[in-house]
């Protein structure tokens, strides 16, 4: 059964915050892993996974605020900004993990 606009879960309101203070958390972890020393093949790769949740976090940030702005496509916006801020923390998750244990 499809959701109306009055109950459905207004998650664009948590999505944009949480997303982009997490932007912000990513370029701090660039700079971080710059000034840190690590092994060079570990480096390259949580890199690229900092690239991309940079990107993906950017993404849910947009996609939360048009749902918020929007009316029609709301609900769509939403759930992909949903999708891709669960994503993007996934990536986090995977980053920190490589940092803690510097595995690759």
């Amino acid at each position: 059964m499809p959701e109306s606009s009055n109950d459905r879960k207004n998650v664009s309101k948590h999505i944009l915050p949480a997303s982009s203070n997490l932007l912000g958390l990513c370029f701090i972890l660039i700079n971080f892993i710059k000034l840190w020393k690590m092994n060079k093949k570990v480096d390259m790769v949580i890199d690229k996974f900092v690239g991309m949740s940079i990107v993906l976090f950017l993404i849910a940030s947009v996609l939360s605020y048009m749902a918020m702005r929007t009316g029609r496509k709301a609900v769509l916006y939403e759930r992909v900004a949903d999708i891709v801020f669960l994503f993007g923390l996934f990536f986090v998750t995977v980053i920190s993990l490589m940092i803690a244990f510097e595995v690759l």
